[in-house]
């Protein structure tokens, strides 16, 4: 049973750069309409957690939303890190990439993709 949750009571936001970028990304490598955007967590990385950020079929556990007309799941345990983030896309000459702001996060490291809460 696929339940989808409305953006108003999403976790996480997009900057409208990401959501272009997450657009192009999805068109590019032909991503089918079975798969959505994975936003999580994992252990590791230099400050103790990583951030999850990729294309990936909805696997038991999830949440599905639906976040300025991109699927996104999310694994519900990993929403008490994720709430309030929103993720940009930076597309400087210093930087380039996907960047996380995360009110959760009490410190990141020099990457930018490992916090700890």
């Amino acid at each position: 049973m696929s339940t989808t949750v409305d953006t108003a009571f999403a976790p996480v936001t997009f900057s409208e750069g990401a959501a272009k970028e997450l657009y192009k990304l999805k068109d590019q490598q032909e991503i089918g309409e079975d798969y959505g955007l994975r936003v999580g967590v994992e252990g590791g990385g230099c400050a103790g957690m990583n951030y999850i950020l990729g294309f990936d079929q909805r696997k038991d556990g999830d949440q599905e939303f639906l976040i300025d007309g991109i699927r996104v799941f999310m694994n519900k345990a990993h929403q008490m890190y994720l709430m309030g983030m929103m993720i940009d896309w930076q597309d400087g000459l210093n930087s380039r990439g996907f960047t996380f702001v995360n009110p959760n996060a009490t410190s990141t490291c020099g990457c930018g993709t490992s916090f700890s809460a």
